[in-house]
């Protein structure tokens, strides 16, 4: 990897910053790359309130959207809840589903098929609302681009609200309100919502309209943090305020369907790490494997027992999913180094007998091997689908965009996309789309880079130090777990390969320094995860430099600090 320090704040406002909060020079450091300088800024860092959630109703079309619903109840239409089988549709179909029903009985959902309808809007869920006498279609986490489906909504009379984060076209749907905060003409403070984040802002909105306050709609903010963790959207702003009391509820009060997927788990305390790596797949898991419809009964589900069950299935989607997934990354790196395609700018494999709901997570795979802007293809009824995945500072949307000529439909976000094309495209469109990148990337983003928040001694390591550390969570982008860089270590002796292929390493190091007869040279445990390659690096007495962050270790009931290794050299 290449390492970046980023760039130390002055020695003149660490001080200010520590002297002010009364903490570590380490501490204020820390805060001020984070853009804390004041005790005000340091006050909502660490303590979010709901004082920091913004009026719905800044949001352009949100007045339309509440009086669109509040007709409909008026009126005893029919409405539908539709929404993507991803963590971020699903959450939000369960969010608003269940937020109607509470006072209004004429409320139903819908996720499209993977496979038989794809991703969004689609004509298929269009005439299951007329078929059923839906008047309203509730739409999240998708349409902003459904200028075409939302038409044909319109001629059989059935209105859509839209509550969307993806980047509007040129041209908005003529829905009843479209609710985005990217639009440009959208004076919304906060950017970054996800799609269940929009669909929030949509019942906080109904809620206070009716003289409720955001307070008191804590309870559905589990279903919100795990949107906002699994759509890997900036922790800034509202999302860190929501996901932090999202997190709460998921460790004090999840709802049933939470608790039946974490009773599988053997944690006492979930981060939003845990959210992302082990609620996050298992909703998705249902949408890849079988149907997205299966998330939100289980996300909606009020009977332990019966959430039980469709968590036991859940967990069975998942087992499929990743065996699935670890067979088509196989055959997907074979094919990459059999064509020789190491020395392209781009990775784009195709097979046409490739899981289309795991075809993601391959790119992604292949996009942490080869590190390139990468897609991967099947066949998907006439046509073919590709998942997009990017490496840090390329944006694969722009680079879509430039090759729409051979593409059917496309769209996403700057790191994660997705896209149809005709077979007979498919080998103009990946030449076209290696030109693009060959000629926009700058090469250094082909390289992958860690970036350090501070180079420390490890005798500046202590539980005080991690304590104050784990309250800078949630974690994510815009706030990343700190990352410690320390010159210099050596392994005590102990340094072995640990895991399934002896693919992770374990160590304990010291600092080898010169350290004064009264100062006691700490040594800590620390583990790296796919860092098995390194043993020889480190176990011939020879200083080396690490790359880590803190956690924590619990054996036998006794917990430890350990640092968790990303690179050595």
């Amino acid at each position: 990897m290449r390492w970046t320090v980023k760039p130390a704040p002055s020695t003149k406002h660490i001080k200010e910053l520590s002297e002010s909060l009364k903490v570590d020079k380490l501490i204020a450091h820390l805060l001020l790359q984070r853009g804390i300088s004041n005790y005000e800024e340091a006050k909502k860092f660490f303590r979010p309130g709901f004082e920091d959630i913004h009026s719905p109703f800044l949001m352009k079309d949100m007045d339309k959207a509440v009086a669109r619903i509040e007709e409909a109840m008026a009126k005893r239409e029919n409405i539908l809840v539709y929404g993507d089988y991803d963590v971020d549709g699903t959450t939000s179909v369960a969010l608003m589903s269940s937020f109607l029903k509470e006072t209004y009985p004429n409320v139903a959902t819908y996720i499209p098929d993977r496979y038989a309808e794809g991703y969004g809007v689609s004509f298929k869920g269009i005439d299951f609302a007329s078929d059923n006498d839906f008047t309203l279609i509730v739409a999240l986490d998708c349409g902003v681009k459904a200028i075409d489906k939302v038409k044909y909504a319109n001629e059989k009379g059935i209105d859509f609200i839209i509550c969307d984060h993806h980047r509007p076209g040129e041209v908005l749907p003529e829905a009843a309100a479209v609710l985005d905060p990217k639009r440009e003409d959208c004076e919304y403070p906060y950017k970054e919502l996800c799609g269940c984040g929009v669909g929030f802002k949509l019942i906080q909105a109904l809620w206070e309209k009716s003289g409720g306050t955001v307070e008191e709609l804590t309870p559905y903010l589990d279903l919100v943090a795990t949107a906002i963790a699994a759509d890997i959207v900036p922790m800034t702003g509202e999302n860190r305020v929501l996901a932090y009391y999202g997190l709460k509820v998921i460790n004090t009060a999840p709802r049933i369907g939470f608790k039946a997927i974490i009773g599988q788990l053997k944690k006492k305390e979930l981060a939003i790490s845990d959210v992302v790596f082990v609620i996050a797949p298992r909703i998705n898991a249902a949408g890849r494997i079988k149907h997205g419809g299966h998330a939100v009964q289980l996300l909606v589900e009020e009977n332990m027992e019966a959430a039980q069950r469709w968590a036991e299935e859940i967990e069975q989607f998942n087992t499929d999913r990743r065996q699935l997934d670890q067979a088509i990354t196989k055959e997907a790196l074979l094919q990459i180094h059999e064509n020789q395609e190491e020395d392209r700018f781009t990775s784009v494999v195709y097979n046409e007998n490739w899981h289309k709901g795991v075809i993601g997570i391959v790119a992604s795979r292949l996009t942490e091997t080869y590190y390139r802007p990468t897609l991967v293809f099947t066949k998907s009824g006439d046509k073919l689908a590709a998942s997009a995945r990017s490496v840090k500072g390329f944006d694969v949307y722009n680079a879509l965009d430039a090759c729409s000529d051979t593409l059917e439909q496309f769209g996403g976000h700057k790191y994660a996309a997705g896209l149809t094309l005709l077979e007979s495209q498919y080998k103009k469109f990946k030449q076209q789309f290696e030109t693009v990148v060959a000629s926009t990337i700058d090469p250094t983003l082909l390289e992958p880079e860690i970036s350090i928040d501070a180079e420390i001694e490890l005798n500046q390591i202590t539980p005080k130090l991690y304590r104050i550390l784990k309250q800078f969570a949630p974690f994510g982008p815009g706030n990343m777990t700190p990352i410690f860089m320390t010159p210099q270590v050596k392994d005590t002796g102990y340094g072995k390969c640990v895991g399934e292929d002896e693919k992770h390493l374990k160590c304990k190091v010291v600092q080898n320094k010169n350290v004064t007869s009264s100062a006691v040279e700490k040594s800590f445990d620390a583990i790296g995860f796919n860092l098995g390659h390194c043993k020889d690096k480190i176990t011939k007495n020879n200083p080396f430099d690490i790359v880590f962050s803190l956690d924590e270790n619990e054996w036998n009931g006794n917990v430890s600090l350990q640092l968790k290794l990303r690179d050595i050299r």
